[in-house]
């Protein structure tokens, strides 16, 4: 491994971050606040979204925040579900909705998501809070791009005037990614499948972004010597391991910072979901 190679270290950022939220919130506490509370919906028992769920209400447990648990059977209607999230909408010990993705064929995740209330949107998937971001204006911001901005900040890592290339444009990573750095004054480029030449674009980049869950996309030897590498795809190996988009070991060869996958970005978009969740019961989270 290049030895300038050093490593963005999701675990210990996303401590830090739990570990402000909590005192944030514990402050709150003793002055008379009330705890913020997150409704977290499950529907189905997809193995994956239940084990995302389950870490997700350790957050919460760490963070000092109180999690309510909907598991709803998978032949819930998308009717059903409405119906519940109206009613979180209108509770007041609710601060925050999570309705945890991919949900069931029969349900459209575009109705759910628009019906959460954009003020306890703390995914940040609402068409509003993302036009927000748009517009300079954010509030509740999706928490995979803006974990991956507080990682970078977190190390000291200024991507202002740097060209980031962003290798996806989901609405969930990619799109909002690009917003996000945008907003911190990167020039960006954000590719898609209708892409020509991905790899001219890695050529170029400073900072390389990899939000596609497709192994092996970006050729190591692409990546310019000296940048800053940050992979948010996560793939299924037939060995059980999870890793990245992006050959670690080789591109470490070449990149001045990378994350790792797992340990990398994972950890910082559930921080960043306590972030979100403190914010949306009315506190000040300032980090890093």
């Amino acid at each position: 491994m290049n030895d300038s190679a050093q490593i963005l270290d999701g675990l210990a950022t996303s401590q830090a971050l739990i570990s402000t939220v909590r005192g944030a919130i514990e402050a709150h506490v003793a002055a008379g606040g009330r705890r913020p509370g997150l409704a977290v919906v499950l529907v189905g028992n997809d193995p994956a979204s239940s084990i995302y769920v389950r870490a997700k209400r350790q957050d919460c447990e760490k963070a000092g925040i109180l999690a309510r648990d909907f598991d709803l059977p998978a032949e819930t209607s998308e009717a059903e579900l409405l119906e519940l999230i109206d009613q979180l909408n209108e509770d007041p010990n609710v601060d925050g909705i999570l309705v945890q993705l991919p949900l069931p064929k029969h349900i459209e995740e575009t109705s759910v998501t628009n019906r959460i209330a954009w003020r306890k949107d703390v995914d940040g998937f609402h068409a509003f809070n993302v036009g927000k971001l748009a517009l300079r204006q954010p509030g509740l911001r999706p928490c995979t791009p803006r974990g991956v901005m507080s990682l970078l900040t977190h190390h000291g890592i200024k991507v202002k005037g740097r060209h980031a290339v962003v290798v996806g444009a989901s609405n969930i990573v990619g799109r909002p990614m690009t917003l996000e750095l945008l907003l911190q004054g990167a020039t960006v480029t954000t590719s898609h499948r209708f892409t020509s030449d991905l790899e001219s674009l890695v050529r170029q980049s400073d900072i390389l972004i990899s939000a596609i869950g497709k192994r092996g996309i970006i050729q190591s030897e692409w990546i310019p010597q000296g940048c800053i590498v940050v992979d948010v795809g996560i793939n299924r190996g037939e060995d059980g391991k999870i890793a990245g988009d992006i050959v670690f070991e080789s591109a470490a060869q070449r990149a001045n910072w990378i994350s790792p996958v797992p340990g990398g970005v994972g950890p910082m978009t559930r921080a960043t979901l306590m972030q979100n969740t403190a914010e949306a019961a009315g506190l000040e989270i300032d980090f890093p």
